[in-house]
């Protein structure tokens, strides 16, 4: 008796641990997801672009939000394999004229704190 209840432990620590392996064999590919968005052409942003000029360096936004017609939000999300995914968010503000006021880039950010 002591033997079958040894070998059914046994059993199944081995299962549990197959499985946390097992994850890691299955690929995973990377996706991509929104505007990708490269730091050479962000850092070609500035104050006072019209909205094509902004349009030609990062393509066309992600979201256009209706309620807020002065911002343009680009999105980038990264999933690598079995990496935590990565996000990327840039915010692009006109003004009344229609010109860029402020930009914001959630990597700066993170960058500062």
């Amino acid at each position: 008796m002591k033997m079958k209840s040894l070998l059914a432990t046994l059993l199944v620590v081995m299962s549990v641990a197959a499985c946390s392996t097992v994850e890691k064999v299955v690929y995973r590919i990377d996706v991509p997801q929104g505007n990708y968005l490269e730091q050479d052409k962000i850092a070609q942003l500035q104050v006072g672009m019209t909205p094509e000029q902004v349009e030609y360096l990062l393509g066309t936004p992600m979201l256009k939000n209706i309620f807020e017609t002065h911002r343009w939000d680009y999105v980038f999300i990264k999933r690598e394999g079995y990496k935590d995914p990565e996000q990327r968010n840039v915010f692009v503000y006109f003004d009344t004229n229609g010109l860029v006021s402020k930009i914001e880039d959630s990597a700066a950010n993170a960058e500062q704190k």
